[in-house]
């Protein structure tokens, strides 16, 4: 089967894991299970959700039992306010009465907070399974289930709680992608910018192209064109490369960097797609929907600082426009939104650290205590004008 393989090597532990990228490479899951899960592991539990089990849980558990396999499966409710402390307890209670041992392993089946979670409930339980990721979105396919990080929500703020545990293999078939609904696949357009943003013009032109090739309004008639499908899976594997790159060289996001190539940068657009998501219950927006007003915040914030020009924000405009509708900003107050970057997870020594840009292929890293209020709320009220239909 034709598709792409890419390799994390993580520096000081000695432990390295795959990346498979191919449409259609969840009809292998079960051998690609065996071989990723660990010589001896004996039982695999699938966790997921209520809206993607039906669609593929079956199938794959039926593949992982015919790879000699007792599977076991948890299943939550499907939105980021189900990603919190009570149901990550609700897994582990379903981890011990499967009876799951420490050479056993978690599949997480779903988008980024089935991953999230499973991820993070599978660091703790016997303090720590093998962990196997098939995302089925596309944010989680080329963000969040390469990398390692894991966490829940609390009240404390979005992902205040977590982990940081590499998966022990993850299986990306984009075939998967045609049963997403327009505002999933928008979502992940959407952190496909960020990172375009932040690799360079080459990713950038990649993903801005097959924008305007791919109009999101009628991508869902393009699943099955042989075309579509290789232009799918090349922007899938150019932002997971780039997402794989950033990690090899700083796994756990180190607090003392602040370069260009620091793990810290993959937070652009993510001040604000936070505090959208807290002020609104994590009930509004999808998480990348929330990432695309992260990215014109960021930029306007930058425009205001004089880091950037007109015509970079204009820019990111324009390519955030063609991801798709966002959700409208009507009844969020910017204030109440500024008040809820102080709960935000990138604090240092006190400080907030701002994501911002130079230009495409330049991100900044901006210390919070130098950006006034006053310029803050400037930034929000610009951008909320402009979306507030």
């Amino acid at each position: 089967m034709a598709g792409t393989t890419l390799k994390i090597d993580i520096s000081g532990r000695g432990g390295s894991y795959e990346i498979a990228i191919a449409n259609g490479s969840i009809s292998r899951v079960g051998s690609w299970a065996k071989q990723h899960s660990g010589k001896v592991a004996r039982k695999i539990i699938v966790v997921s959700n209520t809206t993607v089990f039906p669609i593929y849980g079956g199938f794959v558990a039926e593949q992982l039992r015919s790879a000699g396999f007792e599977v076991g499966t948890w299943q939550l409710k499907d939105g980021e306010v189900h990603k919190n402390w009570r149901n990550v307890e609700k897994a582990l209670n379903a981890f011990a009465a499967f009876d799951l041992s420490r050479t056993d392993a978690v599949v997480a089946l779903g988008g980024g907070v089935v991953g999230d979670l499973a991820g993070f409930a599978a660091s703790i339980y016997l303090r720590g399974v093998p962990f196997l990721q098939i995302p089925t979105t596309l944010l989680s396919m080329i963000d969040s289930s390469v990398g390692g990080k894991t966490g829940v929500n609390s009240s404390a703020g979005k992902n205040r709680v977590g982990s940081f545990y590499q998966p022990s293999g993850v299986l990306i078939d984009t075939g998967l992608l045609k049963t997403l609904p327009p505002r999933e696949i928008t979502a992940g357009l959407c952190e496909a910018v960020k990172q375009g943003v932040l690799s360079g013009r080459e990713l950038f032109k990649t993903t801005s192209d097959f924008l305007s090739r791919y109009p999101v309004a009628e991508m869902s008639k393009n699943f099955g064109e042989r075309e579509f499908g290789n232009a799918i899976d090349s922007l899938v594997a150019a932002q997971v490369g780039f997402k794989a790159s950033i990690v090899r060289g700083d796994e756990r996001e180190s607090t003392g960097r602040a370069d260009a190539r620091s793990r810290k940068i993959l937070n652009f657009g993510h001040t604000l797609a936070h505090a959208l998501e807290k002020v609104t219950s994590y009930k509004h927006f999808k998480h990348g929907e929330a990432v695309g007003y992260g990215i014109l915040y960021a930029a306007e914030l930058s425009k205001m600082l004089a880091l950037t020009d007109d015509k970079v924000v204009n820019l990111l405009y324009d390519v955030v426009h063609r991801t798709g509708r966002l959700p409208s900003l009507s009844g969020i107050d910017p204030e109440e939104v500024v008040e809820a970057f102080r709960f935000d997870k990138k604090q240092v020594a006190g400080s907030l650290q701002m994501i911002l840009i130079k230009g495409i292929g330049k991100p900044a890293i901006v210390n919070g205590d130098g950006i006034p209020r006053s310029t803050h709320i400037r930034a929000l009220k610009h951008l909320f004008k402009k979306h507030q239909s």
